[in-house]
């Protein structure tokens, strides 16, 4: 296996936080990048708003020096304009790598021929990729893909194949079709097909909660990363236990509720910092929260208290209630 990231050596096995659109922003990357996760990449961004130097797009390009390594993801169907939002995108915040999303699932993303579209235009796709590569050259180059379209069209073999010809430093596939989106299993025997077809780097993705699974995947299929989203989203800590898994074979003491709400509160008190508006960024982080209080007891009465804040006091008191039985308990015996 060859690499042009440094990140990735026989003796490593990085850790990937998954873009997300609404989720992994600056803060919660930075959150994660605190508990363990190696590599970080953006929010997919719009190569058409890049193209058009759409002010709003180029805020998703942001972040902070403490984040790297990490790439900018990009999506779109045009070849020329692909090309050229990535050197833009490489002139104004110097990413580590650019990130290729031929996976993403949504409607309004496919529509316009970008995302997991390409994944049934493989010639459009080596078009794009021939394109980014040699327009951002020397700066390495990812992508990440599902299997294929559908049940009937798994091609993920095929397209690692296209994509390691046309540059591609390294490959996340997620193990499920554009049809699944987000339901159904992951399919893990057709990304050990990837990894074992090619000989880039290949960054696992899809229904990894534990780090049993990450070690069961990772004996499976020769991976040579794996890359967390949706469990990320509600235990950003996540990271630091396969870490310590990794390293040890044992599991790290269950992280204390105490310290679960610190970074709640954290969360939102940076928010509040970045928006400059408390109601506005209470708000935006309500579905945040909800994901959070997954995990916790009494998750469900968490959820409808998360549903109606409006500021990080209303956090804090949710919190103190929530935390002082095992407080009062502490107290008792000490």
């Amino acid at each position: 296996m060859t690499s042009a990231l440094p990140w990735f050596s026989p003796f490593s096995f990085p850790l990937y936080l998954a873009p997300m659109a609404g989720v992994s922003d600056k803060i919660f990357r930075q959150l994660c990048k605190e508990r363990g996760a190696d590599v970080l990449v953006t929010e997919f961004v719009s190569a058409e708003g890049v193209f058009r130097r759409n002010e709003r797009t180029r805020e998703y390009l942001d972040f902070d020096e403490c984040e790297r390594p990490i790439g900018v993801q990009l999506f779109g169907g045009n070849a020329e304009h692909m090309a050229e939002a990535a050197r833009h995108v490489v002139d104004w915040v110097c990413p580590d790598f650019i990130d290729l999303n031929f996976g993403c699932p949504v409607n309004k993303v496919v529509a316009k021929n970008g995302g997991s579209a390409l994944l049934k235009d493989c010639p459009a796709l080596t078009a794009v990729a021939n394109a980014v590569v040699r327009a951002v050259a020397p700066l390495p180059v990812t992508a990440k893909i599902r299997i294929g379209w559908d049940a009937n069209s798994i091609n993920a073999p095929q397209v690692a194949h296209i994509l390691e010809d046309c540059g591609i430093a390294a490959l996340a596939v997620h193990g499920r079709t554009r049809a699944q989106g987000y339901s159904g299993a992951a399919d893990w025997e057709v990304i050990g097909q990837v990894a074992a077809a090619v000989s880039i780097p290949v960054i696992g993705n899809g229904d990894l909660t534990t780090p049993e699974d990450v070690v069961r995947r990772r004996v499976q299929t020769g991976i040579a990363g794996v890359m967390i989203g949706r469990a990320a989203m509600s235990s950003p800590w996540i990271f630091q236990e396969i870490k310590h898994y990794l390293a040890t074979g044992e599991h790290l003491l269950a992280t204390d509720p105490a310290e679960k709400w610190s970074l709640i509160l954290r969360h939102c008190q940076l928010a509040v910092k970045e928006w400059g508006d408390e109601d506005q960024a209470m708000r935006s982080l309500r579905a945040r929260l909800m994901a959070y209080s997954r995990g916790f007891a009494g998750a469900k009465s968490l959820r409808e208290k998360f549903q109606h804040v409006t500021s990080v006091a209303e956090v804090e008191e949710i919190g103190r209630e929530y935390l002082a039985p095992s407080l009062d308990l502490v107290g008792s015996t000490s």
